[in-house]
């Protein structure tokens, strides 16, 4: 899917919804570009917490946990976005690489496989990480014609919001990077 040739890339960037965006289901969400080229765009709804738990995922995948080890089994697993929502898809900081494992940036991967899972389970994964199911994905032009349309904020995005913000505050501090208060945006569409 990547080009280097494609030069408008908001790959390693956050979409910021706007206000607007309340009947899309993309309403106060954050989303993380994980590929954006001349075919498309992937990503990853960073602020939606499901109500499942690791653990869950681990004993529905029949993984065996080393439970003396693993301290994140509450960790909370997030809705990508509404795209294959049975499929996992792993954030990760770039300390190792499994089966599926694509980079993202010079400090993010993103994997697919279940062999990360494994890992994790036995306390030997990547150190930062976060879990979604499903994802977002834009077709050809898509994405760029909802940026001209004024459905999104574009920033680039900072890994500390990604794995050590609290989700609740994710949509917030995305939207601080770009010095917006979202409370202060209006809800209407519109061009100048």
């Amino acid at each position: 899917m990547a080009d280097k040739h494609y030069n408008s890339s908001l790959k390693n960037q956050f979409l910021i919804a706007m206000p607007h965006m309340e009947a899309s289901g993309f309403e106060n969400t954050v989303t993380y570009i994980c590929e954006h080229d001349e075919a498309g765009a992937m990503g990853l709804v960073i602020n939606r917490p499901t109500g499942v738990f690791l653990q869950e995922v681990f004993r529905q995948m029949n993984i065996d946990v080393d439970i003396d080890t693993v301290s994140n089994d509450q960790l909370p697993i997030y809705a990508g976005g509404p795209l294959q929502p049975d499929r996992g898809f792993i954030l990760h900081c770039k300390n190792r690489e499994w089966q599926s494992t694509v980079s993202v940036s010079t400090e993010i991967s993103l994997t697919t496989s279940r062999d990360i899972l494994t890992s994790i389970a036995q306390n030997e994964g990547p150190e930062e990480y976060m879990i979604a199911l499903g994802y977002a994905g834009w077709g050809k032009g898509q994405l760029e014609r909802e940026c001209a349309n004024n459905y999104w904020f574009t920033v680039p995005a900072d890994i500390d919001i990604v794995f050590h913000t609290p989700s609740e505050e994710r949509l917030g501090a995305a939207a601080r990077l770009l010095g917006i208060n979202l409370n202060q945006v209006s809800s209407y569409a519109g061009h100048a």
